[in-house]
């Protein structure tokens, strides 16, 4: 089974929450998920682990949430190379937000693509104004994903 690597950015609970729901069933499935609190570019990929996944809600105008910002800067500033480690990018969002909804995720995916990640599916946007429970979209999701490892 898959190493997993997981990221949080949580400003409320919501994303902590869903990401070790996710962490449980990727558990739960013989995967090793390990939600890495802080994170650091050294923690996330040493070891080389099989994937990453990033769970992330969405602050402001699509910023990313103060406690996942020094580990955004860290890749950005570092730049390591990911060799196409695959990736999985959950967001959670509000979409009355209009151009910014799920920035945080959006960034997110974007940059894991220009250090050479690879996605393994498309970007979960999850919307508040649609989903009162982010598991119920997050979780068929996340069994796709993890077959696709």
């Amino acid at each position: 089974m898959a190493s997993i690597h997981m990221v949080c950015g949580t400003v409320y609970g919501a994303a902590e929450q869903l990401a070790q729901t996710l962490a449980k069933k990727l558990q739960a499935a013989g995967h090793q998920a390990r939600l890495i609190d802080p994170p650091t570019v050294a923690e996330v990929v040493r070891d080389r682990p099989d994937a990453l996944l990033v769970v992330t809600s969405t602050t402001g105008q699509g910023d990313i949430p103060d406690n996942l910002v020094p580990f955004f800067t860290e890749l950005n500033d570092q730049f390591p190379m990911l060799n196409g480690l695959p990736f999985g990018v959950v967001t959670l969002g509000d979409s009355s937000y209009g151009d910014t909804y799920c920035g945080a995720g959006v960034q997110f995916e974007a940059l894991l693509e220009e250090l050479g990640g690879k996605a393994l599916l498309p970007m979960l946007k999850i919307d508040a104004c649609e989903t009162l429970e982010p598991e119920e979209d997050a979780l068929p999701w996340l069994d796709k994903w993890s077959q696709a490892l």
